[in-house]
Order: structure tokens, then sequence, then C-alpha cells
């Protein structure tokens, strides 16, 4: 629902400027050059080395090809003895640093020195950061790269077909497109999908990551009608990622994530159902709250989305589409929300909170009211389906200063949420009573409780 800067205790990033291009005649002898995956958690690199004097030192340089604010490579030192021929091997543990997206590729080259001071570079060489246990295959329409594995053709045909009409009505409402193509990781349920990529809210139903062009949804054939939205949920966030690439400011979430969700349609049933009946008891998020991320709750996340929803569809329904073009070039260029805000509309976020809450009947805007910023998981995601209902990146060597957020997880199917909340409550209770027990034995150990010893 996103690049960071990643800082690893065996790893150093370093500018590529400052390094030359190497000619093919400092590749010295080198076998056995490969990475092998434990996808999600491991990449291994191995390589076997030979020179005619002894090696003296052995550097492992490493990324991965996404859009970032300056190009950057990250360095990682491997535990060697000094001879002529050494074998080398290094990890990237994805739980250190967070895990890449699938689909992602990541590349790497040895740079070694001989006791001569001789410095040698390998080629480099490109992985792609997928597991090996699906059977994929590719479908590929206009600018759009569909990966599936289960179910036939006609599915993935199907889910093609909707998401390039998807990217067409983005363009014509919103006027954003691609000159690249996306590839879209169709996985065959949200929890397969979840097991693809850690740390991500339980509710995770799909994913989209603008700064590599891919989105990963979890769609079942029983979910179909979820998917098309999902689909297209996902593909305007990477368009809204392009669009708005900055180092300068920040995308607030309602404004990322409602876009995503007005390029939908309308609310489904359910989302309405809920968003309504927080207007009329006046438990709505207030907008400011909305700024950050979105809470792992899922009934909390999912009134999140809806309200995004609703901002923007005021916005773009009273104002019109060109403003919101205007405000989201503002702040790509480092205008501040509230900046923005007011240059464009003539309100800041307090303003637009009073304006849209009056638009829709809600009462105005009190300190009383929900607007403590929510917990905020790593980036937004989208939820799982929930019968057709909508519920509710990437850790790795980049380069500061980090660039507006814009991945999102997008929410799964609304039978989840009574599980959910369950859950949720049985965990509350059991922290309840170890309270009370907890204080009712301190209570014992205090002079004059029923522990106390008599000389």
């Amino acid at each position: 629902m996103h690049t960071k800067l990643i800082v690893f205790p065996i790893l150093i990033v370093v500018f590529l400027s400052a390094f030359q291009p190497v000619s093919a005649s400092s590749v010295a002898a080198l076998s056995n050059n490969q990475a092998t995956l434990n996808f999600p958690n491991t990449i291994t690199f191995h390589a076997n080395l030979q020179s005619s004097l002894k090696i003296t030192s052995v550097v492992l340089e490493y990324g991965n090809q996404e859009e970032t604010c300056g190009q950057v490579i990250a360095e990682a030192f491997p535990k060697f003895s000094s001879d002529t021929s050494v074998s080398v091997e290094w990890t990237w543990d994805m739980h250190q640093s967070g895990s890449l997206p699938p689909g992602a590729q990541i590349w790497w080259r040895w740079r070694y020195t001989d006791a001569s001071g001789q410095e040698t570079v390998s080629e480099q060489k490109t992985v792609t950061w997928l597991d090996s246990v699906h059977n994929w295959q590719t479908l590929t329409e206009g600018d759009i790269r569909l990966h599936w594995y289960q179910s036939d053709q006609s599915f993935a045909r199907d889910l093609l077909n909707t998401a390039d009409s998807g990217l067409a009505r983005v363009e014509k409402d919103a006027g954003l497109s691609t000159d690249q193509p996306i590839d879209m990781y169709i996985y065959a349920d949200t929890s397969e999908m979840k097991a693809a990529i850690l740390y991500e809210p339980s509710w995770t139903g799909g994913e989209a990551f603008p700064e590599y062009n891919i989105v990963i949804i979890g769609i079942s054939p029983a979910d179909l009608s979820w998917g098309y939205r999902a689909e297209v949920h996902e593909l305007t966030h990477v368009l809204v990622g392009h669009f708005t690439f900055t180092c300068l400011g920040v995308m607030p979430t309602w404004l990322n994530e409602g876009l995503a969700v007005y390029s939908e349609g309308d609310l489904d049933p359910a989302s309405q159902k809920q968003f309504d009946q927080a207007v009329a008891e006046d438990q709505l998020l207030s907008v400011r709250s909305l700024s950050s991320g979105f809470s792992e709750i899922a009934d909390k996340a999912n009134l999140s989305y809806s309200e995004s929803y609703s901002i923007v569809k005021f916005l773009i329904g009273t104002y019109g589409r060109d403003k919101m073009t205007v405000l989201l070039i503002a702040l790509r260029d480092g205008s501040t929300v509230d900046e923005a805000l007011t240059q464009d509309y003539g309100f800041d976020v307090e303003g637009l909170e009073g304006a849209w809450r009056q638009n829709i009947g809600a009462r105005p805007h009190t300190a009383s009211a929900k607007s403590t910023p929510v917990s905020t998981p790593t980036i937004v995601p989208t939820i799982v389906p929930v019968s057709g209902a909508l519920l509710a990146n990437t850790p790795t060597p980049t380069s500061s200063p980090t660039p507006i957020p814009t991945n999102s997880v997008y929410p799964p199917p609304v039978e989840n949420l009574p599980l959910v909340l369950g859950l949720v409550s049985c965990g509350l209770f059991v922290i309840f009573v170890a309270i009370i027990i907890a204080f009712v034995l301190i209570l014992r150990k205090r002079p004059g409780g029923k522990d106390e010893k008599t000389s």
C-alpha cells in the first residue's frame, strides 16, 4: 500500500557513480556463479573464484531493478580463506530487510582483488525473485503481462481483458497512463498470495508496487467479481505512483487509496452500508488520521477505504478532474498536503474535513471524534475478496531521500471479517485476564496481604 532506505549490518550502500565501467578483459576465471532462491525467505549467492595469485579481498555487489531517487549498489563481504582458488557465498535474508515483491529482478556481480592489488569484476547477472513451486504461465495484452498458475487459460484471459479495460478507463477518467509493461501475478487465493511476501496485514488480498511495475493479487474463480475490482484498484496505484513519483514530498494515504477505490466505480453494498452507519453514528475517522497507514483491524481498514473513496469523490465531483491533477502535481513537486490543498482548493486538511462532512450530511468534526491516527502497517495493502465487497512494497537497498510511498495493500473477502474480529476479541480478553491476575498477585505480596510472612 512503497521505496525505503534499508541498512544491513553486513551491507554498505555505495553510489553507482563511484564505479567505472569494467572492460571484458578484466573479468577473470570464475565458475559456479549462481543465485539460489529459498522463496520468499532468502537468496544465496555462490561463486568459485580463481587467480594466479592469492585472492585477498572479495566483495559481492548486488541490488534490484526499481525506480528510486538515485542509483545505488549494496555490498556484502563473504567470509573466505585467502588462496588462489576460493569458494564464496553470501545470503540475503528477507526477514531482516523485508521482502521484495514476486517478479522483482535481482542483479549481482563479484569484485575481488589478488595479492598484487589487481582487481577483477565479474559480469553482472540477474535472477527473477519468484517461487519455483507453481507452474507459472504468462499472457500478454497491450501494457499488461499477466502471470498465473491455477485455472485454465480462459480464466486468465478474462482477467487480462478486465485489466486492459481498466487501464483504458483510468486513462480516460483520470488522464493517467503507463509507458512500460505492468506485470500482474495472480495467486490461486489470498492465503497463497500472503505466503509470497512477508510482513503484511492479515487482511491483505492484493498489493501494488509502482516502483517495480508489479501487482500481486490472490483471486480464486469464486471471487472473480472482487478480483475484477482489485485489478483496477491496484493498476490505479501503479499509474498514480508513476505520475507522482518524487523524492520531495509525501502522498497522503486517503488520496492514494481514494483514487484507487474511485477507479473501481461505486462502493459495493457492504462497504456502503458500513460507511452510512458510520456517518449516522458519528463514527467517521478524521481526514488527518487517514493521511498515514490504515489500521490492521479489518473493519476499521475497510471504513478507511470507504472514507477515502468518499473524500476523493467529493473533490472530483465538486471541483472537477483537472483540479485533482493539479493537486497530484503539487504533491509531486514537494508541496505539503496542506499547502497543495490550499493552493488548489482554498482550504487545508481541516477545511477539507469540514466541506466534505457537510457534503455527505455528517456532523461537524470535533476533538471527541475518532481523530487519533490509527496504527500503521508497512504501507497500505488491499483487502481480500469479500464476496465481491472491499474490506477495508519493499525494503531493499535504495538511496535517500525516500520517494512518495505508493504501495497499496487491498482488502480480502468479507466472510473473513467475523473470524478476524473473533480472534482480536479473544486476544484482548486473554490480555485483560492476565493483567487482573498479575494485579491480584501483587496485592497479595504487599504488607498485610495473605502471603505476608510473620515472625
